[in-house]
């Protein structure tokens, strides 16, 4: 079994935790906005307050992540959460565009 260093051991658990976030808000979303029988009478203010606070712990584990991977000079994790970062500002335009 080859032996990683403790920084990409901690690289490596803080982009797992960042797309279990992400997962999290993409089902979060889809069960609230999307699975819903009828149309919304009101926005369930707990869903939303909950999806903003995600957003939030991912945008900081995915700063956190391309701030120590660039540091240690680690161009995979780099590249990863630098691609995450995409994603989240991708999936954050089209949730504005959608939802106004």
């Amino acid at each position: 079994m080859m032996k990683r260093s403790g920084k990409v051991q901690f690289l490596f658990w803080l982009f797992s935790f960042a797309i279990m976030l992400y997962i999290w808000i993409v089902w979060t979303v889809v069960q609230t906005f999307l699975l819903v029988d009828g149309p919304l009478e009101e926005l369930p203010q707990e869903k939303v307050a909950l999806i903003f606070v995600l957003y939030g712990l991912l945008a900081l584990c995915t700063l956190a992540g391309t701030v120590i991977s660039i540091f240690i000079g680690n161009k995979r994790y780099s590249n990863r959460f630098g691609a995450m970062f995409i994603i989240i500002f991708v999936s954050f335009l089209a949730g504005k565009s959608v939802f106004g």
